[in-house]
Formats: structure tokens, sequence, C-alpha cells
């Protein structure tokens, strides 16, 4: 009887268990149901809000507690901006206190009383910090009250910024009118433009100087905008303060463009203009470093004679560049022992140490710092690896979930705002709601959060969260694998390597689907519009403009026969295709023309840009680490970097592979670094590319 008790207890406790876990099943499908109706919803009325009125509120029936629900009146209002009232952007201010929406609806309605010159509404309304444009309407309404202008109290902040929006115009122009534009401090506000690079600022300056003066300004705006007409006019300057400023700021700017002209102007106007020692350093410098980008004949000398006060980090690099161009190893040598000891440590220059004392022969040299720039996790040290047939370094930490942090993550507002709003395809201002939420939270916060971004898809958050120290380590969630956005099967029918493709990806977007450059390159592959076009003519790929390239599947389809057309165009290269993605393909057929006898990591490194630089360093790396994503070791670095003109097979990859492991501590670290207490990792190497 007992056990027969026993077991109807058993059956008994088996079958509450099972019905609390099916009504658990079924309020979760319940609750994603209602959540996946509300964000149905939400488009739908937020579509509506967006076009003003209120026809959005009948669409709003079950979402008076969806968190983003707070953005629909934001919408409407702000399309209404023009007519609505100030008592009903205050009533929406003062029920929405803090949120993001509330505060770009208060600068933005800001705007609009200034507008309205209603300066009585605006000052009830204003607080200081709201940014320049908001500062000179709020100078406008004091103005408009009668009351003066104090340049130290009123105008000093806003005039060390070296540009200023059209509303300061008629706060300047009261300042003039005022008197408090003495001469020496618009020449004040002219240098910080010279500095930052803003003729504009200079133009608007010039018109408050006397005829003399407003000359002399001019010629600064004519250096920035025509050096070579500037220098050609120089000739005939009078040799004053700022005629010497000018024409060294004209020299440094053609030199840039035209290095020989520059030449040959420097030596007609050095004898001219008495040059303070600073102008005159900052035009042998820029002589020297352009010649040198140029790879003129005697580019190496001039950096070598370079005065020491004339010398920058960028001319000293560019002096081993030119001796890396020249495979002149012992100037390679010379210019490295030149540098200043920290700059001397970049595992960039280590490598080309290394590599120029094995040309030289001197193989244990060599041996040691190879070994040493090896046990980083980085292109060149994964360079120096290739070169010791050593494994790659890369000390990979899991970052475990902690439900309880989560939950406590999950609650706080703004981090549901954001998750919702990257839900529903609202990107930008997820992740401002995501920044403002998280600001002050402290690192392990942080990193539940990313996990459960990443979760839902929100691969960038793990990017940018995890870009120093110790969470550079975290090379699962920086570099994820995205198989819903079919870039493997895409870069497989493209003919390419899904890793090249990650690697491509990862370097331009970062994750961000809605990346947009400043040339309009678009989504995680930055492609431009007219290029995609062409991309899908050429491929027989349905084309549906612009905007289709911030859908992923549409983006890393075009994005990866992109890449294939531009391999083709170099013999399959990867590196000098990636080049080509970045610096354009027929400026690098340019470098080509001119350097191709030059071995793969030396024609990289004498890249003249060092965006591209930089650009293929990553893109390599980070195939790297995708190729270890994807099949747990790697191809090796140096099997990518194929010597120019050599066919790179896309169909035999190299049957060598590169484990992927975290080295042991140094002798030196190991008596004074403990061990990690869990693991096959030792002490963690630096992570040069993040």
């Amino acid at each position: 009887m007992a056990s027969l008790a026993v077991s109807r207890l058993g059956r008994f406790l088996f079958t509450a268990l099972a019905g609390t876990m099916l009504a658990g099943t079924v309020a979760a499908q319940s609750d994603d149901a209602t959540l996946q109706a509300q964000r149905a919803a939400f488009k739908q009325a937020y579509a509506a809000a967006s076009q003003g009125g209120d026809s959005w509120r009948s669409l709003t029936g079950n979402l008076k507690n969806y968190p983003l629900y707070p953005y629909l009146q934001a919408a409407a209002l702000e399309h209404d901006l023009q007519q609505v009232d100030r008592a009903t952007v205050e009533a929406y201010l003062r029920q929405y206190p803090n949120l993001i929406p509330t505060g770009d609806l208060k600068r933005d309605f800001l705007q609009e009383l200034a507008r309205r010159q209603d300066w009585n509404g605006f000052l009830a309304m204003y607080q200081p910090g709201l940014g320049d444009a908001l500062s000179c309407a709020a100078l406008q309404a004091k103005l408009a009250s009668g009351a003066p202008l104090d340049f130290e109290r009123d105008l000093a902040t806003l005039w060390a910024a070296p540009a200023l929006p059209s509303a300061c115009d008629p706060v300047l122009q009261a300042a003039h009118d005022q008197g408090l534009l003495t001469p020496a401090r618009i020449w004040t506000r002219i240098d910080a433009a010279v500095e930052a690079g803003k003729p504009g600022t200079i133009s608007g300056m010039a018109r408050w100087l006397s005829p003399e003066d407003a000359q002399e300004a001019q010629r600064l705006v004519l250096a920035f905008n025509d050096p070579a007409a500037a220098v050609n006019a120089a000739k005939q300057w009078p040799d004053t303060l700022r005629t010497r400023q000018a024409a060294a700021l004209a020299l440094v700017r053609l030199a840039r463009r035209q290095s020989g002209t520059a030449d040959s102007a420097w030596q007609d106007l050095q004898g001219r203009f008495r040059f303070s020692p600073e102008q005159r350093d900052r035009v042998l410098n820029a002589l020297a470093l352009f010649h040198a980008t140029d790879f003129d004949g005697n580019a190496l000398a001039r950096l070598i004679n370079l005065p020491a006060s004339a010398q920058t980090p960028i001319s000293r690099e560019w002096r081993v560049r030119v001796a890396l161009a020249e495979q002149n190893w012992q100037a390679v040598l010379d210019a490295i022992a030149a540098m200043p000891a920290s700059q001397q440590q970049d595992d960039e220059w280590q490598y080309f140490r290394a590599r120029a004392f094995a040309e030289l022969g001197r193989s244990d040299e060599a041996q040691r710092v190879f070994a040493e720039v090896a046990r980083q996790s980085s292109y060149f040290g994964y360079l120096a690896a290739d070169r010791q047939d050593a494994p790659y370094a890369l000390c990979s930490t899991q970052l475990p979930a902690d439900s309880q942090v989560q939950q406590a993550v999950l609650a706080i507002p703004g981090v549901q705002r954001a998750f919702e709003l990257f839900a529903v395809g609202m990107l930008k201002p997820a992740r401002r709601e995501w920044t403002q939420a998280l600001a002050d939270a402290d690192a392990s916060t942080i990193r539940q959060a990313v996990i459960l971004a990443n979760a839902r898809g929100w691969y960038d958050r793990a990017v940018f969260a995890f870009n120093k120290g110790d969470a550079l380590h975290f090379y699962t969630l920086r570099f994820p694998l995205a198989s819903q956005d079919g870039l493997v099967p895409q870069a497989q029918q493209a003919g390419i390597d899904p890793s090249w493709a990650y690697g491509i990806l990862r370097v331009e977007s970062a994750w961000m689907t809605d990346a947009q450059s400043g040339a309009d390159a678009r989504g995680l592959m930055q492609l431009v519009p007219s290029t995609a076009a062409s991309v899908a003519r050429r491929n027989g790929l349905a084309w549906n403009g612009g905007d289709s390239l911030y859908d992923p599947a549409v983006n890393i389809e075009l994005g990866t026969r992109y890449l294939s057309q531009l391999a083709d165009r170099f013999d399959g290269s990867t590196w000098l295709a990636s080049a080509a993605y970045n610096a354009g393909a027929a400026r690098v057929g340019q470098w080509v023309d001119a350097r191709s006898k030059l071995p793969p990591d030396l024609f990289v490194a004498t890249m003249p840009f060092k965006e591209t630089r930089e650009y293929v360093a990553r893109v390599m790396y980070y195939s790297a680490i995708y190729d270890w994503r994807l099949h747990g070791t790697a191809a090796p670095v140096s099997t990518r970097l194929t010597p120019i003109g050599q066919v790179y097979s896309r169909v035999d990859p190299p049957k060598e592979r590169k484990q992927l492991t975290c080295p042991a501590p140094t002798v030196a670290a190991a008596s004074s670094v403990p061990a990690p207490a869990t693991s096959t990792a030792n002490k963690p190497v630096k992570d040069a590319m993040h």
C-alpha cells in the first residue's frame, strides 16, 4: 500500500509539474503573441502619427502600456510643429519627462519658437546646454528685450567655436554693432578657424576688419581653397605676420596635392618671407612627407635629413615605409631606431624590424623579435606567427549568462524601449535609448545587456561595448555569425571565402544594418546605391533602390557579388580586392603598376592612404578570426597574401590550417601575474585590432 501511495504521489507530482510547465508555455506563447500584435500595431500607428494629426489614436487600442507608446504622440507633434501651441507641447513634456523624444521635441519646439520670434515663450521653456543654435536664440531673445550683450558672459564660449550655426549671425552682428568684436578678438577667432580648417568662418570674420586686415584674412581663405593660386600670388605679397601665415599654409596644403610644385614654390618663397621656425618646420615636414607618399627618388634622403624639430610620428613612420618600398633593410632598421621608444614598440614596427633582421641574415635576432610579436592577436602578430610556423594568439573568453542580472536589465525602462525600438526596426533611436539607459551602468550590467541584445540579433552592441581591456577577449560576441542573413551561402554562390566576406562586413559596418557613410554607402557591407545597381544588373539580380540596401539579405547578396567582381580584377587576390573595396579599384591599380614587385606585406605597408593600410590589415585579421569561428582553425594570413600577379585559388583552399590558442605567459609575466583559475587560457594578450 505504501508503494502504491508513493506511486500515486509521484504521478500527482508529475501531473502537477507538467500542468505548471504547460501553463507556463501557454502563457509565454500568449505573451509573445500579444507582444507581436503590439509591435504590428505600433508600426501602423507610428506611420500614421508621422503624418501628423490625431488619426493615430484610433490605432492604439492595445498600446497604452506598450513601452514605445510615448513615441507616437511625439511623432505627431514633430510633424505639426509649426501649428502646435506651447501648452500642448508642455503637457507632453510634463507627462513624459526625461524621455529621448521629450528632449528632441523640446529642442525642436524651441527652434520653432525662435522662428516665430516668440521670445517670451522661448525664454519660458529655455534652459542652457541645448547647443549653440539655441544658445544664440536665447541671446536673440535677450536682444529683443532691449538688453545689451556682455562679451565675457554671453559670447566668450561661443566665440571659441571655430564654426557657428546661422542662428548666431544676428547675435554676432549685434555684438559687432555694440563694438564688442575688436580686431584682436576677431583675429583670435580667425586663428582658431585656421587651426580647425574652417575658411568659411574666416570669410565671415573678414567683413568686420579694416580693408587692409580683411585682405590679409582673405589670403588665408585663398590658401585653403586654392593653394596653387595662393603661392603664385604670394610672390607679390608684402612680408607681414599674416602673409607669412597664409604663405606657409598654402605651401603645406599644396604639398599634399602637388609636392613637386610645392617644392619649387618653397624655393621661391623661403627667401622672400621671414617664416618663423615653426612655420618653416611645418613646410619642410609637409614637403618631405608628401614626396614620401609619392615615393619620389630622393624621398628617403629628405626624411633622413629632416631637422629634428620638423619631425613628427608620421614623418618617422614614413621614413620606414619608404625604406621598405626600396627594400633597403639597413635603412629600415635605422629608421625604426630613430623613432621614440614608445613608437618603436608598435607591433607593426617590431614586425618589420624582425623582417629586416631576417633579410640581413641576422636570424637569431629575427626569430627572437618574431616570437615576441607573435604573442599579439593582430594582423602583424599573425604574420609573425607564420614566419615561425607557430599557432595564432587568441585568448577567447566566454561570457556566462547571469539570469538574475539579466532580469534586472530587462526591468530598466530605457532598455525595454531600446529592445522594442530594435524589434520594430527603429535602430537609431534604439541606440540612443540603449546609451542613455546604460550610461551609468557597471560592467556586469552592460555585459549581461549585451548577451540579451545578441540573443535578439542586435550584434553591434557587443562590437561597441567590448572594445577595450579584458572585454576584447569576448571574441564570439564581438565576431558574431548571423546565419539568418545568409552570408555563408551567398559567399559560396559568389565564389568567395565566407570568412573574408565576414571580415569585410565587420570592418565596414560593425554589424550596424542601417549604417550610412558620408559618401552614401549603405548597410552591412556599405554599398553605394549606384555600385549596387550595377552589380545587380551584372548578376541578373533584382534591384529595388538604395533603401533596399538596409535589408541585410539584399546587402549581403550584392556585397558578396561585388567582392567577387573585385577579386576577379586582381587575380582572385582578397587582400588587393579589400584595398580596392576601400580606396577604389582604379587607385589600387595605379599602386600595383608602380610597385608590383613588392612582397604583399611590404606593399600593404607602403599604401599611401593610412585608412586603406589599416583597412586591409583589419580585414585580413578579421578574416582569420571568422575562419576560426566557422571552422575552429584558420588559414594562415600569409596564404591570403598572394604575390601580385599570382592567381589566388578560391576553389582549392590552403591545406595548412592554424590553431588559435592563448600563449603561455612570459617568464617575467608568470612571476608577477597569477594564472587564471579556470581554463586553458593563461595571461591574455593584447588584441591590437579592435
